[in-house]
């Protein structure tokens, strides 16, 4: 059973420009003071904090957090895994969420039904993570791709704030 409907979502053209760039300089880094990206906008550390306070109660900032190389603190063994259940999804991708090895967990179309990207620091550790996502009541079964590499770092990605990826200007 799937989800359906719409969530009340702003669109990135919602947003003026000063929106855009603050979105994308805490994207960059949070790490600043106020103060500091403020002046590196041109406005006032209180129109920034008022900004910023608005996009946090809109849902569009979710939190600070520090970006952590998982693989250069032991959690060598990631992998992909898809999912493919039979009855509630719904349940089946919340049992997978709760599980400690699991990085996220994507609700997607095509041949399955819900991918896990998990994070182990051994063999031992992955194979159970795999084994108690199989032992979850409505999973059918799962297929599991190992990570060789990783090339791009999701939390690296910096969404284009300013509409220009694939524009002909």
């Amino acid at each position: 059973m799937r989800r359906t409907g719409k969530r009340n979502m702003s669109d990135i053209r919602d947003f003026d420009e000063t929106d855009r760039r603050i979105i994308e300089l805490m994207c960059v880094s949070s790490q600043g003071s106020y103060r500091q990206l403020a002046k590196q906008l041109g406005i006032h550390p209180t129109t920034l904090i008022q900004r910023v306070k608005n996009l946090e109660s809109k849902g569009i900032i979710k939190g600070y957090r520090a970006k952590v190389d998982y693989m250069r603190m032991g959690f060598e063994f990631m992998g992909i895994v898809q999912i493919y259940a039979e009855g509630n999804i719904l349940n089946v991708q919340q049992a997978v969420r709760e599980l400690p090895q699991v990085i996220g967990v994507f609700d997607v179309t095509g041949e399955c039904d819900s991918v896990a990207w998990i994070a182990c620091t051994d063999r031992d550790e992955f194979s159970v993570a795999v084994k108690s996502i199989l032992e979850i009541e409505g999973v059918k079964k799962t297929n599991t791709m190992v990570v060789l590499n990783m090339i791009k770092d999701p939390f690296d990605f910096v969404p284009d704030v300013h509409g220009k990826a694939g524009s002909s200007e």
